[in-house]
């Protein structure tokens, strides 16, 4: 993990980051550094809080993916942001790089996810079925450069994996996103998924709030960097 924070804002009640592709969350099974744990070494340091520090994760993003990540820096905040996120009030943008173009210029989708945890894998289906949950996302054909496609994908759910699978499931897997179809994209754990912004109402100054995360430093994300 990168030694600088990337830190795209902070208040009292709020801190967001740019997370980098690879970079754990929270914590799993590869007792990995995660990035809760970087930005409550930054937030002891800066502050020079004795014992513990509070901070609690409103949203995740998979190992793969990188961008714009929200913590709470009291419960207070945690809990009125999750109350935001559980309602659908809080407007995620995600951009995507597929080396396919999407059936339709812009288009809503709906499928229904089921998520095998052991294989860490989930499916979409055309139809409900037993132990499936509902996925909306809406996207858009940004642009096109050589042989790639910059999509902006807007979900309203939040599924395990969802924009990931349901591209995918109409032909337009993400670049480097081997699991799902994708074609591979260099080393390690990159795929080309970023979370280009997050808005939201402020959970406690009740201000409307707009963070941007900039793209990787990457060759391929360059092309579409002044979009």
């Amino acid at each position: 993990m990168a030694a600088a924070l990337p830190i795209l804002y902070e208040d009292n009640h709020l801190i967001v980051v740019n997370k980098a592709s690879g970079d754990l969350v929270q914590g799993d099974k590869t007792g990995d550094e995660t990035v809760a744990d970087h930005v409550k070494a930054y937030i002891k340091k800066k502050y020079n809080k004795p014992g513990d520090v509070f901070l609690g994760i409103v949203h995740r993003l998979d190992r793969p993916v990188s961008g714009a990540v929200l913590f709470g820096r009291t419960s207070k905040a945690l809990e009125r942001m999750n109350a935001q996120f559980r309602e659908r009030e809080v407007q995620k943008t995600y951009w995507a790089i597929t080396k396919d173009r999407p059936p339709q210029t812009q288009d809503e989708l709906v499928h229904w996810l089921k998520k095998n945890h052991e294989a860490n894998r989930t499916s979409a289906f055309n139809k409900e079925g037993k132990g499936t949950q509902k996925a909306i996302l809406s996207y858009k054909l940004m642009g096109r450069i050589a042989e790639y496609y910059l999509l902006e994908v807007k979900p309203v759910t939040g599924r395990p994996h969802q924009i990931r699978v349901q591209l995918a499931k109409i032909g337009c897997p993400i670049l480097g996103d081997v699991k799902y179809g994708g074609a591979k994209q260099g080393g390690g754990q990159l795929i080309y998924l970023h979370s280009r912004s997050l808005e939201f109402v402020h959970p406690v100054k009740k201000e409307p709030v707009r963070i941007d995360a900039a793209v990787p430093k990457d060759q391929i994300w360059q092309l579409f960097n002044q979009l």
